[in-house]
């Protein structure tokens, strides 16, 4: 992980004249995502988990899918049905999640973390703690704080 990448270069990329222009605010979010994602995978592979790629982690993304039945999970990621059920396929033969029968609708499914799903949660959330800590430094702590409370109230508007 390098999280201490300058991005000069990237707010900088689109020069005087570019029909880009500056960074808007996607820009913005998604290149510090990008370093979370990257990390999260590699402590994950480190710990055992070679086998989760970078597209299961959508599914896994926070909260995570326990519970959850599979067409709204796809609604809430923005994903067809069919390419969730897919990836959900997927982390079924690799023994992450199952679809159980929904006790309140037994036409319906949920999606339950196995041990071995569940097991991931903790070096997921260790490897954002550690991208969490290096930008904390880099920012100063009130400064991190800061826009880490103003993240959490953005999501709140949207």
């Amino acid at each position: 992980m390098d999280p201490e990448i300058s991005s000069n270069h990237f707010t900088q990329a689109a020069g005087p004249g570019s029909p880009a222009g500056p960074p808007l605010i996607g820009a913005l979010l998604r290149r510090p995502l990008e370093v979370v994602r990257r990390h999260m995978l590699e402590r994950l592979h480190e710990s055992g988990f070679a086998d989760i790629e970078l597209a299961h982690l959508s599914v896994l993304q926070y909260p995570g899918p326990h519970g959850m039945r599979p067409s709204e999970l796809a609604a809430q990621l923005r994903m067809s049905k069919q390419a969730l059920n897919y990836q959900l396929g997927q982390l079924e033969r690799l023994g992450y999640v199952e679809r159980q029968q929904d006790p309140d609708d037994l036409r319906s499914k949920r999606i339950v973390l196995t041990p071995r799903g569940a097991s991931i949660v903790p070096v997921i959330r260790a490897a954002v703690g550690e991208v969490e800590a290096v930008w904390s430094r880099q920012l100063g702590r009130d400064r991190f704080r800061e826009l880490r409370d103003i993240l959490i109230e953005l999501n709140g508007l949207v």
